[in-house]
């Protein structure tokens, strides 16, 4: 059995069987159409005719890509039940989500072209060089932020945020480290002096450090100005011996 199967310029029928296949063999559908979209829901919204890629995916997602820009102008979540239907000399693709009741109609009325794929996929995306990553190295090996430092606590729910690692200097000062993954940009030091502001209510010596792989300028101007500091660390990468298990994608 083909994996996909395509028709250009299908006719209605041809449509409509190619629809019922994609559908009942949970495959992928992959449409290049003219179409109008229809929204009723939260709110309610029309985007008239134009030439846009229509997707419904096995698990219910539902998703329509303009020619520009990264996300869907219209999109239905996973778990939504789709059906069609001809309307007047139109097939309508429907889209119904229960909890909360949105309704995502396409009215198909030029399909260029439309496919189905049988797509097998089970592997889950390994990320590496994330936050999430990056905290567990240093709180596993604390000693790469300054010799003596000790972490006490991963994602520290402090009443003002989350600080991602809080921990104790050789000196017993109170540390709060704030990761990034990326360079640290102003957005980021001012929310490492939030949460040392925070902590400084109930404790006297706090310190406020930025872990992160490089910073920008003006981001380094106002951490210097606000007494915190900086450590440039780089999320960690896949190797063939160390900690590290995971290929980075970045």
């Amino acid at each position: 059995m083909s994996k996909v199967k395509s028709v250009l310029n299908p006719s209605r029928g041809e449509l409509l069987d190619l629809l019922e296949e994609g559908l009942i063999t949970r495959s992928l559908i992959v449409i290049f159409a003219r179409c109008k979209v229809h929204y009723d829901g939260r709110a309610k919204s029309e985007l008239g005719s134009g030439d846009r890629v229509v997707m419904v995916k096995p698990d219910g997602t539902f998703l329509v890509h303009q020619k520009e820009k990264r996300e869907p102008v219209n999109w239905q979540p996973p778990g939504s039940f789709i059906s069609f239907h001809v309307e007047d000399d139109s097939v309508v693709i429907r889209s119904l989500r229960k909890k909360p009741r949105e309704i995502l109609e396409v009215e198909l009325e030029d399909v260029y072209m439309a496919a189905i794929f049988r797509a097998e996929d089970y592997e889950a995306l390994a990320l590496t060089g994330s936050e999430a990553e990056m905290l567990e190295m240093l709180f596993n090996n604390p000693e790469l932020i300054e010799p003596g430092f000790r972490a006490l606590a991963k994602e520290k729910d402090i009443g003002r945020g989350i600080v991602d690692l809080l921990g104790r200097d050789s000196g017993g000062n109170l540390v709060v480290v704030e990761l990034k993954r990326r360079k640290a940009d102003l957005h980021a030091v001012s929310q490492l002096k939030r949460y040392v502001e925070a902590l400084r209510k109930e404790n006297e010596n706090v310190r406020g450090i930025l872990v992160a792989p490089s910073i920008t300028e003006g981001a380094k101007k106002l951490l210097e100005k606000e007494g915190l500091e900086f450590r440039a660390i780089k999320p960690p990468k896949r190797e063939k011996r160390g900690w590290g298990r995971q290929t980075t994608l970045f």
